[in-house]
């Protein structure tokens, strides 16, 4: 059986937003006119999760550069996230002597109704992950909450037997029983606020958002299913 290495300690190389940080004003940025007075403010605007996104993946490189990965990308809210990451990782190994051969695989959770995490999740494409035995596997989330989802994954990926297992997340909710299983590469440190955009969504809407935004509660109202 191969060994599987799951490194979920809390690392130490993000960006930390404080719980008081208001955010920018929508104002002072693009966004479709269809979303008026649905978002309290912009938390993390397009650009700096662009540049984020490249430390992040430079910092990939670094830990497995010459390493055959498979990249797990978790739909629907990872996809934006994976796209940009994996474009970095390539346009890395394009300029260096050190390369990341990769292969894509998407899979999908469903945990929430609503802006409440609901303890029924559902796995949509990992019925049979056989093709991991052996691999090295880099999970790719856009956000993790209270973990409960990432856990109930990684146990799942797991029985596979991959060789190594690390994952990535672009935005990691400060709550105080999330420290179990936090990603190996983390974007952003948030408050504990429900947020979209950036394929980010709630119900649905604001997938089409390039910032990360802050919904209001007219908006949760509205969407409201």
């Amino acid at each position: 059986m191969a060994d599987v290495a799951v490194l979920s300690k809390r690392g130490s190389d993000r960006i930390v937003i404080d719980d008081d940080w208001p955010g920018y004003s929508v104002d002072l940025f693009s966004h479709p006119a269809h979303y008026s007075g649905d978002l309290d403010s912009v938390i993390v605007p397009h650009g700096v999760i662009m540049d984020r996104t490249e430390r992040l993946a430079r910092n990939i490189m670094d830990d497995l550069g010459d390493h055959d990965i498979v990249v797990l990308c978790v739909l629907k809210g990872g996809y934006q996230f994976c796209a940009d990451l994996v474009d970095k990782i390539k346009a890395l190994s394009r300029n260096s002597s050190r390369t990341i051969p990769m292969r894509v695989h998407f899979i999908r959770l469903k945990s929430y109704m609503n802006d409440q995490s609901t303890e029924d999740l559902h796995i949509v494409g990992a019925e049979d992950l056989t093709f991991l035995a052996g691999k090295n596997v880099l999970i790719v989330e856009a956000i993790v909450g209270t973990g409960k989802t990432m856990k109930t994954l990684l146990k799942h990926v797991e029985g596979f037997r991959p060789k190594m297992i690390k994952v990535a997340g672009l935005l990691v909710k400060r709550l105080p029983h999330n420290t179990a299983c936090l990603p190996d590469y983390i974007g952003f440190e948030i408050p504990n606020r429900f947020v979209v955009g950036y394929a980010l969504d709630y119900n649905e809407y604001f997938r089409d958002l390039n910032h990360i935004c802050v919904i209001s509660e007219n908006a949760k109202m509205k969407y409201k299913i």
